[in-house]
C-alpha cells in the first residue's frame, strides 16, 4: 500500500537524479547543479554520459568567458553532477526527473524500475510534452508522487517550467517541485493533464498551419518565417523552430493532442509525417524544412527550394509619387513611410480638413524622430514637405502608386477603387492596405484589375518592417515586380501570397488567439497563466491576451469571422467567450476593459 503523502514528509528536494541525458536533460542538470543541488545524470549510453559532461564543461567555461560564473564557482558547480548508466544511481534521489524518448513503453519501463529502487518518499517527475502524465502515474505504484516538471530548451536559458498535476497527484508533491522550480529561478505554471499543456497546446496547434500552409504552396518557407518574426515580433519562424524542435517530435505532439482534441487543426500535416518518415527530422538530422551545414548544426545552407538573388525577372513600373488615400493612424504611418523614402506624397480624405489633420500627425511623428536623436531637424523637414495634403482624389490624377488606407469595410473600398479608376492615369499601381477583405474584390470595381494589388502593412507602418505582398488571380507580373521594388526602396521586407482570408500572418495569428481564449472558457488555465507561459516559454514579446486587448476584440472578432468563413473549419469558429465580450461593449484598451480591465485615460 502507498504511503500517504503530506506536506511534511517531504525534503527540500536536495538531490535531483536527470534520467536522459539529451539536450535537454543536460540542460535540465546545468540549471539543478548552478542553484546548489547535487545531480545524478543517468543514461543507458555511456557515450551520452560522457557528452552530457563535455557539454557542461563547455557551457560553464562559456560562463566564466562571459562573467557570469567566477572559475571556483564553476568547478563547484561541475563537481555537484555525477553521471551513470545504472538507473540505480537514482536510489537516494529526492527527485527524479526523466527526460527519455516520447514513448509510453520508454517511459513506463523507467517508472516501473524506478518503483524499486527510489525512497517511498522521492517524487517522480517526467519532462513530457505529449504523453498523459495520469497513464504514466496509474502504471506507477507510488501514483500520488508522479507529476510532471515540463522544462522548455534550452533549460539553462528558458524560464518557463508547467508543472503538471493530475487527479492522482498529491498536493505536496505539487508544492514541493513548485518551490524547486522558483529557488531555480524559473517561472512555474500550474496546468492540468492533457497533451501540449498550455504552451505547447497553443505553439503547435500554430507550427501545424504553418506547416499546411507551406504545404499547399501558398507561400514560401522563407516568406512564411519572416512573416511572422517581422509581423509578430517572434524570435523564430515556425518552420524553422519546427526543425529545432525536430519534425518527429512536433508530429508525436501533434498526435497526441488529436487524439484528445479530434481538431482538425491539430491533425498533423501530411509533409510532417513524410519529412519524419524519411529521416528529414530537422536540424539534428541536417535536413528538415531547411537544409543545414551538418546534422546538428544551426547554420542554413543554400538548397533547391532556396529563393534565387535578384530579384524578379520581369521589370517593374517606375514610381515617383505615391497617392495614400485615407486620414486615420495607417495612412498617415504608410505617408510618412513613402515620404521618408524621398517619394513626392499626396495624402487625400475626406475633406481637407482631415487630410491636414493626418498631415500633422506625420509632423508630430517626425518631431519625435529628431528628439530621440533618429533623424535631423531638417531631414524631417523635408520629409513633410513631400506630404501634400488633399479632400479630393482628382489630385491623384499624376501619381504612379496608389495606396488605400480607409476603413475595412468592402463596399467603401469598391466605391474608393471605382473613383480612382477615373482619377488615375493609365498604368498607376492600385494598391490597398486590407488585412482581411478579397484583393480581388477591389479590382473588379476598376476597369484594370491587373494593375491592382495588395500591399497590407502593419501598424504601426513607420516601425513595422513586414509588407504582405499580395496578388491576385489578376495582378500582371509587372505590378507585383513594381510592390516589391518599392518596398525595397521603403525599406521593408516583402513576402508574397495569395489573395485568401488572413493571408499570412493573420491566418497563423488568430487561430492560435481563438485556441486561447478556448483555453480560459474551459477553465484549464488562466489568463494569467496563459499570457506568461507564451511569453517565457514561447518567446512571444506578449501573451495572447494582452495582444487580444491591444488589437481590440472587434477586430479579432472580425478576423476570427473571415476566417472561419473562407476555410470553413469548425476549429476557426469564434470562441463563444469572444462574442460574448464584444456584445458587451467590452472591446480591448480603447474601451478600458477587455480581457483585463484598463485605467481610464
Amino acid at each position: 500500500m502507498a504511503t500517504p503523502l503530506s506536506d511534511t514528509s517531504l525534503s527540500p528536494l536536495r538531490t535531483v537524479a536527470v534520467v536522459g541525458l539529451g539536450t535537454m536533460g543536460t540542460g535540465i542538470a546545468e540549471v539543478l547543479a548552478g542553484a546548489g543541488r547535487d545531480v545524478i545524470g543517468i543514461d543507458i549510453s555511456e557515450a551520452q554520459t560522457a557528452k552530457c559532461v563535455t557539454a557542461l564543461e563547455a557551457s560553464t567555461a562559456r560562463a566564466v568567458e562571459r562573467s557570469r560564473l567566477t572559475g571556483p564557482q564553476r568547478a563547484e558547480l561541475l563537481a555537484r553532477v555525477t553521471t551513470s548508466t545504472d538507473l540505480g544511481a537514482a536510489a537516494g534521489a529526492d527527485l527524479v526527473i526523466e527526460v527519455a524518448p516520447e514513448s509510453y513503453e520508454i517511459k513506463q519501463q523507467i517508472f516501473r524500475e524506478l518503483d524499486g529502487i527510489v525512497r517511498p518518499e522521492t517524487v517522480l517527475a517526467t519532462g513530457t510534452n505529449a504523453l498523459s502524465v495520469t497513464r504514466l502515474a496509474a502504471d506507477s505504484a507510488r501514483p500520488e508522487r508522479v507529476l510532471g516538471m515540463h522544462f522548455f530548451n534550452p533549460a539553462p536559458a528558458m524560464r518557463l517550467v508547467e508543472i503538471v498535476s493530475c487527479v492522482l497527484t498529491a498536493p505536496a508533491a505539487v508544492t514541493a517541485v513548485t518551490n524547486l522550480a522558483l529557488d531555480l529561478g524559473k517561472e512555474p505554471v500550474a496546468v492540468g493533464d492533457r497533451p501540449g499543456f498550455v504552451a505547447d497546446g497553443l505553439l503547435f496547434g500554430y507550427l501545424n498551419q504553418a506547416a499546411a500552409m507551406y504545404e499547399a504552396n501558398y507561400a514560401s518557407r522563407e516568406d512564411i518565417d519572416a512573416a511572422m518574426r517581422l509581423g509578430c515580433g517572434l524570435p523564430m519562424g515556425p518552420l524553422a523552430l519546427l526543425d529545432l524542435i525536430g519534425v518527429d517530435t512536433a508530429r508525436t505532439v501533434l498526435e497526441a493532442m488529436y487524439a484528445e482534441s479530434r481538431d482538425r487543426l491539430h491533425a498533423p500535416a501530411p509533409v510532417l509525417k513524410q519529412l519524419s518518415e524519411a529521416g528529414l527530422t530537422g536540424r539534428k538530422a541536417g535536413r528538415g524544412f531547411y537544409t543545414y551545414e551538418a546534422p546538428g548544426s544551426g547554420t542554413v545552407v543554400r538548397d533547391a527550394l532556396t529563393p534565387l538573388e535578384g530579384g524578379s525577372p520581369t521589370a517593374g513600373r517606375t514610381v515617383r509619387s505615391v497617392g495614400v488615400a485615407g486620414s486615420g493612424t495607417m495612412a498617415s504611418g504608410i505617408a510618412e513611410v513613402f515620404a521618408k523614402a524621398g517619394y513626392e506624397v499626396v495624402l487625400a480624405a475626406r475633406s481637407e480638413e482631415k487630410a491636414r489633420s493626418a498631415r500633422a500627425r506625420i509632423g508630430k511623428n517626425l518631431a519625435r524622430s529628431v528628439d530621440k536623436g533618429r533623424m535631423t531637424a531638417e531631414a524631417a523637414a523635408q520629409t513633410l514637405e513631400r506630404v501634400r495634403p488633399t479632400g479630393t482624389y482628382d489630385d491623384f490624377a499624376d501619381v504612379d502608386l496608389a495606396v488605400e488606407a480607409v476603413a475595412e469595410d468592402l463596399e467603401v473600398k469598391r466605391q474608393l477603387f471605382a473613383a480612382l479608376d477615373k482619377v488615375c492615369k493609365p498604368g498607376a499601381v492600385l494598391a490597398t492596405t486590407t488585412s482581411s477583405l478579397p484583393v480581388v474584390a477591389c479590382a473588379r470595381a476598376t476597369s484594370r484589375p491587373q494593375d491592382v494589388i495588395g500591399m497590407h502593412f502593419f501598424n504601426p507602418a513607420p516601425a513595422m518592417k513586414l509588407v504582405e505582398v499580395v496578388r491576385t488571380v489578376l495582378t500582371a507580373d509587372d505590378v507585383h515586380a513594381t510592390v516589391r521594388e518599392v518596398c525595397g526602396t521603403i525599406r521593408k521586407h516583402a513576402v508574397d501570397c495569395g489573395d485568401r482570408a488572413g493571408f499570412i500572418v493573420n491566418a497563423l495569428l488568430f487561430p492560435y488567439l481563438n485556441n486561447a481564449i478556448k483555453m480560459v472558457e474551459e477553465h484549464y488555465a488562466s489568463l494569467d497563466d496563459i499570457d506568461a507561459a507564451m511569453k517565457l516559454g514561447g518567446g512571444y514579446p506578449m501573451g495572447p491576451f494582452e495582444l487580444l486587448d491591444v488589437v481590440g476584440l472587434d477586430v479579432s472578432l472580425a478576423i476570427e469571422k473571415v476566417l472561419h468563413r473562407e476555410f470553413r473549419d469548425p476549429g476557426l469558429a469564434p470562441a463563444p467567450l469572444l462574442e460574448h465580450l464584444v456584445a458587451a461593449g467590452c472591446l480591448g484598451r480603447k474601451t478600458g476593459r477587455g480581457f483585463r480591465e484598463y485605467a481610464k485615460r
